[in-house]
C-alpha cells in the first residue's frame, strides 16, 4: 500500500513539472510574439537598426519578467549576451574598426560601482550571520520594547526594517521569520497576532530597503542613472531622503496591523529569546565577532561621511569584502552562498538601460511626449503608481530599470526627482505573494492565506505615492 501511495505521488509530481514546462515554454513563445507585435506597431523609418533591436529586447525582457517564463537573473544575463550579439554584429556593418567599443560598455556593467556596491551589503550580511551578530542584535533590541503586543510587533518590524537597510530583504525576512517561529509554534494556527507578524516582518523588510542605497537593488539602479546624467548623489544624500521615509511608512504600516490586528493578549511571553544567539563561546570566535562589528561600524561610517574624505562608496565596499575573507570570517564556501543572482539582474537591467539611452531610444520617444504638457506633480503620481503597480507583478528591478531611463530624460530639467521617487517607489509593492520574495518567505510558512496580504498592499500602494513625493520635494526644497 505504502509503494503505491509513493508511485502516485512520484507520478503526480513528473506530471506537475512537464505541466509547469509545457506553460514557460507557452509563455516563452507568448513573450517574443508580444515583443514583436510591439516592435512592429511603435517601429517607424525614423529608428535606426540599434534603436529596432534595442525596443525589441525591452518588451521580449519586460515579457519574460512578467510572465517569469525564465528566471529573472536568466533574463538579466539574456540582455548582456544579446546586446553584445545584436548590437555587435550591426555595429560590425556600419563601423567595423570600432564595433568592439561600442558593446564593451554593456559588457562592463559587471563592474559597475552599483555591483560593488551591493556586494560590499552581501559580505557584510554574511559576516553578521557567521558570527551571529544578527541574532544578537536582534535580541537586543526586542528586549527593550516591553511584553505588550503593539509593542513587540513594532520592536520586530522596526529591527527588521534597520536590517534591511544593511542586508538583502530577503536575507532579513528569512532571518526574522525563523526567529519568531517559536514564539509562533506557542500560538493558535491563524491567530490574529501571528498573522501581524507574517505580514509585518516582509512589509518591514520592504519597506526598510528605501533607507539606503545598498537596501534595494532598484535605489542602486537609480543612483548609477543620476550618476550617468552628472548628477552626484551619495550613501548619506539618500539616506537623509529614504530613511525617514521609510521609518514614515514602517510606522503607517504598523498603525494599519495594530487596528486591523488586535491581539487579545495583554502580554507577550518572549522566553522564544533565549533559544537565539547560541553560537560559539570560544575566545576565538568572540574575537571573530567583534571584527565583524569593528568592520560593519567602520563601513558605515566610510560610506556616511563620503563627501568628507571624497571616497565613493563603491570603494569603501571593498574593506568588508576584503578585510571579512583575510580574516577567515567569509570563508569560500559562504561566498558560493551569496546571491549573485541579484548580481546578474541587476548588471542586465544596468545593461538595458544603457542601451535605451546610448541608442538613443529613450530621446526619440520623449521628444514624441514633449509634445503634450504635462504637469511635472501629474507626471511624479504618474510614475509612482506605475511603479508600485508594475512592482506587484513584476520584479521591482526590472520597473526600475525600464522606467528610470525614461523619467529621466523625460524630465530632463529636474532630473533628480524622479529617479527618486521610481527607485523608492518599487519597495512598496506589497500586494501579493509573488510580489517581493519576502512575501513569499512568509507565504511559504503556510500560516497565513494570500488574501491576508491584499489589505496591507493595499495600504501601502496608497500611501506610498503621497509618503514618497512628499519626503522627496521636502528634501529637494531644504538640500537643493
Amino acid at each position: 500500500m505504502g509503494d503505491s501511495r509513493i508511485a502516485s505521488n512520484k507520478i503526480l509530481k513528473d506530471n506537475e513539472d512537464i505541466l509547469s514546462i509545457q506553460q514557460k515554454v507557452i509563455y516563452f513563445l507568448l513573450s517574443i510574439i508580444f515583443a514583436f507585435g510591439l516592435t512592429y506597431a511603435l517601429s517607424n523609418p525614423d529608428l535606426g537598426q540599434d534603436q529596432i533591436y534595442v525596443l525589441f529586447l525591452l518588451f521580449l525582457s519586460i515579457g519574460l519578467w512578467i510572465t517569469e517564463a525564465v528566471p529573472p537573473f536568466a533574463v538579466g544575463l539574456f540582455i548582456v549576451g544579446f546586446l553584445i550579439f545584436a548590437l555587435g554584429s550591426h555595429y560590425q556593418e556600419v563601423d567595423p574598426e570600432n564595433a568592439s567599443s561600442y558593446v564593451m560598455k554593456y559588457m562592463q556593467t559587471w563592474s559597475n560601482s552599483v555591483i560593488w556596491l551591493m556586494l560590499g551589503g552581501f559580505f557584510m550580511a554574511e559576516g553578521m550571520r557567521v558570527v551571529g551578530l544578527d541574532k544578537t542584535l536582534f535580541k537586543v533590541s526586542i528586549s527593550k520594547f516591553g511584553t505588550q503586543p503593539r509593542y513587540v510587533l513594532l520592536g520586530i518590524m522596526l529591527v527588521t526594517a534597520i536590517f534591511s537597510m544593511i542586508m538583502s530583504n530577503t536575507a532579513t525576512t528569512a532571518m526574522m521569520i525563523a526567529a519568531v517561529i517559536p514564539f509562533l509554534d506557542t500560538l493558535k494556527k491563524g491567530s490574529p497576532f501571528s498573522k501581524a507578524l507574517l505580514i509585518g516582518i516582509p512589509a518591514s523588510a520592504s519597506l526598510g530597503g528605501m533607507g539606503t542605497i545598498i537596501g534595494s537593488p532598484p535605489n542602486a539602479i537609480a543612483i548609477e542613472a543620476l550618476n550617468t546624467h552628472g548628477i552626484q548623489f551619495g550613501f548619506l544624500e539618500w539616506m537623509m531622503v529614504g530613511f525617514p521615509i521609510a521609518v514614515v511608512m514602517v510606522l503607517a504600516f504598523w498603525i494599519f496591523l495594530i487596528s486591523k490586528y488586535v491581539p487579545k493578549l495583554s502580554t507577550i511571553d518572549l522566553s522564544f529569546l533565549d533559544n537565539l544567539d547560541q553560537k560559539s563561546s570560544s575566545p576565538v570566535f568572540k574575537i571573530k565577532k567583534r571584527l565583524v562589528s569593528a568592520i560593519l561600524l567602520l563601513t558605515l561610517i566610510l560610506w556616511l561621511t563620503g563627501n568628507l574624505h571624497g571616497i565613493p562608496a563603491s570603494i569603501v565596499s571593498f574593506l568588508p569584502i576584503i578585510l571579512l575573507t583575510m580574516f577567515g570570517i567569509v570563508s569560500g564556501e559562504e561566498v558560493r552562498k551569496l546571491p549573485w543572482d541579484t548580481l546578474m539582474l541587476v548588471a542586465g537591467g544596468l545593461s538595458l538601460g544603457l542601451a535605451i539611452k546610448e541608442t538613443g531610444l529613450a530621446d526619440y520617444y520623449v521628444s514624441l511626449l514633449k509634445g503634450f504638457d504635462i504637469n511635472f506633480y501629474v507626471m511624479m503620481i504618474l510614475f509612482s503608481v506605475m511603479t508600485v503597480t508594475f512592482s506587484n507583478f513584476m520584479s521591482n528591478t526590472a520597473t526600475a530599470t525600464i522606467l528610470i531611463p525614461i523619467a529621466i530624460i523625460l524630465a530632463s530639467q529636474n532630473a533628480l526627482i524622479l529617479p527618486l521617487v521610481i527607485s523608492l517607489s518599487a519597495s512598496a509593492a506589497l500586494f501579493l505573494p509573488i510580489s517581493t520574495p519576502p512575501n513569499a518567505i512568509a507565504f511559504s510558512t503556510g500560516r497565513i492565506d494570500q488574501k491576508d496580504f491584499m489589505s496591507g498592499g493595499f495600504v501601502a500602494a496608497i500611501l506610498a505615492p503621497i509618503v514618497i513625493i512628499i519626503g522627496v520635494m521636502t528634501f529637494i526644497n531644504l538640500y537643493y
